[in-house]
């Protein structure tokens, strides 16, 4: 539990290895990916090579590349990394905080191409909470439109509820609740009938998608060789198994963000022009992103993606295999969302978050992340829990 009591600032320091063991004690509380408990996240345990590579770098601010034009650089390199896995070597953008920001900045961007006032923006009702904060902060107006049966936007609501006002539409590609992809293809040609920005969260599938047709699944359309797509999220720092902070918002091209250049003329005496919405940015962040893309390639990716889907699949086998439970959808992604017809799906929440397991609840079904943390044998013994919750509560 955290202390209520208030801290102070001592007036003496402490010795390192005081502190190393004070901390040791506060954090044990903490949940650890590599207890296998953890099936809640969308994040992991970064790669052991980042991990060298961004305490080697701390000290590199992406928000002054005067000074830091090397680092600036390979960011740059990963951006064009990042794009060429979303079929766009040439796109332009930045490694950012998260989703979070890289949402907001996406939007910030098409409120500004469009100038228009009392400006709109189509989402589909799954679409995660930082598109909340994004439309409070730049004074837009979200109109949610309803799934299909899919669990999918649903494509003719959604083109029935673009109007004048429309500044952009948002396409998710890889939702937060079940990991499903939105018909990108088809909101696409509507972004471009209408002359509207199209932004598309990959945050969490970005890293997931470009592999599927490869590793013998369906393959989905949902990048830049969709001619709509103005701009996509992709956080590394998921999928990616980069160190947190490490998200990345990349535009079809470098033409769009001038919209929200803004110059800070103080930097080094010479001045520059910074598109992000952060001044002061993690250039370790970037330089670990960068290390990484180099490090595992494509095909290090892709052996990831395989591990993941195939645990998955062995997941959804298991529940299919428990009498009074089911998946809610086949997982398009590594996110299965667990429904029953027997019993209340929040009494397995419950029974689950008591035996340590840390999994998410959403209206109507359990949801089950699969990280590359996650191994044959935790997949077994959360089966195995299941099971025994189902019988229990029967």
């Amino acid at each position: 539990m955290l202390s209520k009591k208030a801290s102070v600032m001592q007036e003496e320091g402490l010795p390192q290895n005081k502190i190393l063991k004070m901390l040791k004690i506060k954090l044990q509380s903490d949940l650890i990916y590599s207890s296998g408990k953890i099936l809640s996240s969308m994040c992991t345990s970064p790669h052991n090579f980042t991990k060298q590579i961004y305490r080697i770098y701390l000290e590199k601010n992406l928000g002054d590349p005067i000074l830091f034009p090397a680092s600036a650089e390979l960011e740059h390199e990963a951006i064009q990394m990042l794009g060429s896995l979303l079929s766009n070597p040439k796109a332009s953008g930045s490694i950012v905080s998260g989703g979070t920001e890289a949402n907001i900045i996406a939007l910030w961007t098409a409120r500004n191409i469009a100038k228009k006032d009392g400006g709109e923006v189509v989402v589909p009702v799954s679409a995660h909470y930082s598109f909340d904060k994004a439309a409070d902060l730049l004074s837009l107006k979200l109109i949610k439109v309803k799934l299909n049966h899919r669990f999918q936007m649903d494509v003719k609501a959604a083109e029935e509820a673009i109007t004048q006002r429309t500044v952009a539409i948002v396409g998710v590609a890889g939702t937060t609740g079940l990991g499903t992809v939105d018909p990108i293809p088809e909101l696409s040609e509507i972004a471009s009938a209408n002359n509207i920005h199209l932004h598309v969260d990959a945050a969490f599938g970005g890293f997931v998608l470009p592999f599927l047709e490869e590793l013998g699944y369906d393959a989905l359309d949902f990048d830049f060789r969709l001619l709509g797509v103005g701009s996509i999220t992709i956080d590394p720092h998921k999928m990616g198994l980069a160190p947190i902070p490490a998200g990345g918002i990349l535009f079809r091209n470098k033409a769009m963000t001038e919209v929200i250049s803004t110059r800070v003329p103080y930097l080094a005496g010479e001045g520059t022009s910074q598109s992000t919405l952060l001044g002061t940015r993690s250039g370790a962040s970037a330089v670990a992103v960068w290390a990484l893309l180099k490090h595992l390639g494509r095909a290090g990716y892709m052996a990831i993606v395989e591990n993941c889907l195939r645990l998955t699949w062995k997941l959804v086998k298991g529940i299919r295999q428990i009498d009074g439970l089911d998946v809610v959808t086949e997982p398009t992604v590594n996110v299965v969302g667990i429904k029953s017809d027997r019993v209340d799906v929040r009494l397995v929440f419950q029974e689950l978050r008591e035996r340590g397991w840390a999994v998410s609840l959403f209206p109507g079904f359990i949801r089950i992340v699969i990280m590359p943390h996650t191994k044959p044998l935790h997949i077994r013994n959360l089966i195995e829990d299941m099971k025994r919750i189902l019988e229990g509560l029967s």
